[in-house]
């Protein structure tokens, strides 16, 4: 196991020092799957700060998306509690978390007959009853998502006839058309070019200016997690290493400790982050 050095402080912390209110908790989890007879995370506690976006960071296999799920609801911890803006999850039903919890998995169904319009339309179920119908809010809110997601010129084409990293983008407008005050993305940037891994990431950002919305983002580029987010949470072999804001969290040691690498970190004029070579295997 990694050197950790911040786990164990209560609360997360801004630039200043000062305690961040966070939207959503978890304390004292241990988790693991009804598959596996070993704990896949430990956690003592984990903020997600409010209206901030939060980026989870580590290797393969160091937990990130283990943790998403259960700060979603999809994993019930084997110990303690996740909280969302102080109430636990577990009290809350399937539609109303919807309303307050947008949640983009990597296991997305396989929908090849659906057009991208309707898939961002079923975003709104959480706002609808089962015999309403879809009025005015519902169509500002696709419209919406269509635009910041960048696909409303394939509005009409099904699932079947996009490339990878089309259809991601409509789950993700998907995902917005929800409308909620959070929201959790495990890698949204997979099968993305680099354009569109910024046009995502720059909607994020934008959604969190305009509206304050909470991001917990999963990205497997940490120098990208640390342009476009408030603070990471990076993650080694089921523990939290580190958390915080990014010219924190992110040096050297952090590099060789979690990612393997040599890297030189620099802090001026912005954060940088400049690999050299893998380490040999410890």
């Amino acid at each position: 196991m990694a050197d950790q050095r911040h786990t164990t402080r209560e609360r997360i912390t801004d630039g200043d020092g000062v305690a961040v209110e966070s939207a959503l908790v978890g304390e004292e989890l241990a988790l693991s799957y009804p598959t596996s007879e070993e704990t896949i995370v430990e956690c003592a506690r984990l903020d997600v700060p409010k209206e901030a976006v939060t980026a989870l960071v580590g290797p393969n296999g160091s937990g990130k998306s283990t943790l998403l799920k259960a700060l979603s609801n999809h994993l019930e911890p084997d110990t303690g509690r996740v909280t969302i803006h102080g109430e636990d999850l577990d009290s809350f039903d399937r539609k109303e978390l919807a309303r307050e919890l947008g949640v983009l998995s990597q296991e997305n169904d396989s929908l090849g007959s659906i057009t991208v319009e309707d898939l961002v339309y079923h975003g709104r179920y959480p706002h609808r009853s089962f015999f309403d119908g879809v009025d005015e809010d519902d169509h500002r809110a696709v419209e919406r998502a269509l635009e910041l997601a960048g696909i409303g010129h394939i509005r009409e084409a099904e699932l079947g006839q996009l490339s990878g990293g089309q259809k991601q983008l409509a789950w993700i407008a998907m995902v917005l058309a929800q409308n909620t005050d959070v929201l959790l993305l495990d890698e949204p940037t997979t099968f993305l070019d680099i354009h569109h891994q910024f046009r995502v990431l720059e909607t994020i950002r934008q959604l969190n200016a305009e509206r304050g919305v909470t991001v917990a983002v999963i990205l497997h580029d940490i120098a990208q997690a640390a342009r476009f987010a408030d603070y990471l949470i990076a993650m080694c072999d089921g523990e939290l290493y580190d958390w915080g804001p990014p010219e924190e969290v992110v040096t050297e040691q952090l590099l060789a400790d979690v990612f393997g690498v040599e890297a030189t970190v620099e802090y001026e004029p912005e954060l940088q982050v400049l690999p050299r070579r893998a380490l040999p295997d410890r």
